[in-house]
Parts: structure tokens; C-alpha cells; sequence
């Protein structure tokens, strides 16, 4: 799917160039997809369906801590009210 959107954007940016140079299509498009690749690559990204996973996870995580911190004040509540030792 990045590769197609690469591509895409290899073309758009084709279409920028003057007439003149459009008979080196090939080349300039190989070039443009070669710098994007490079540029993109340097950005650090995930793809969407690893960055949705990792907020499933999150959020499982986040609930499971919640519950914990309940259970904690019960504990903590409990220990309080009790008879000393």
C-alpha cells in the first residue's frame, strides 16, 4: 500500500515538471520515487495497522492498570478501617 501511494506521489510530481523535460519520464519518476523512499524511510513511520494494534493494546493495558488501582484503593480502604495490629 506505501509503495502505491509512492507512487502516486511519484506522479504527481511528475506532472510538475516543465514539457520540455517530460521525455526523461522514466527517469525523473524512478528518481522522484528513489527520494521519497529515502525521505519517507528517514521519518520514523508505522504503518496504520501496527499503529492500531499498539492502541489496542494501550487500551487494554490502561483498563487492566484502572482495575488495579481499584482493587488497590479497596485493599488500602480495608486495611485502614481494620483493626490495628
Amino acid at each position: 500500500m506505501a509503495d502505491f501511494r509512492i507512487d502516486d506521489m511519484a506522479r504527481r510530481l511528475f506532472e510538475t515538471v516543465p514539457p520540455a523535460l517530460r521525455g526523461m519520464q522514466q527517469d525523473l519518476e524512478s528518481n522522484f520515487r528513489a527520494v521519497l523512499r529515502s525521505n519517507l524511510a528517514r521519518l520514523d513511520l508505522v504503518a496504520r495497522d501496527e499503529f492500531d494494534a499498539q492502541a489496542k493494546v494501550l487500551e487494554r493495558t490502561r483498563a487492566q492498570l484502572e482495575a488495579l488501582e481499584r482493587r488497590l484503593a479497596e485493599l488500602e480502604a480495608r486495611h485502614s478501617s481494620g483493626p490495628g495490629i
